[in-house]
């Protein structure tokens, strides 16, 4: 049997890698999925793996930034 390669070991990543960017689609998932109060979990554990505040940040900015359907905008008095 013959096994294909998807990527070089140039390109692979390493585990560290995986985990923080599997912490950081769980975390998009949920958002999408509106399972607000596993957010502050998965955070927790994103920044355990050594995801930094500003990728976690952005994965939440592209959410509130994207027309996601079913989420509504709340709306914001100003003074």
């Amino acid at each position: 049997m013959e096994n294909n390669v998807l990527v070089s070991e140039e390109q692979a990543l390493g585990t560290d890698q995986l985990l923080k960017l599997t912490a950081l689609v769980y975390l998009k998932e949920a958002l999408v999925a509106q399972e607000y109060e596993t957010c502050q979990e998965l955070i927790d554990t994103a920044k355990k793996v050594g995801v930094n505040t500003g990728d976690i940040s952005a994965v939440i900015a592209d959410y509130l930034n994207a027309d996601n359907p079913g989420r509504q905008r709340g709306n914001r008095l100003r003074s």
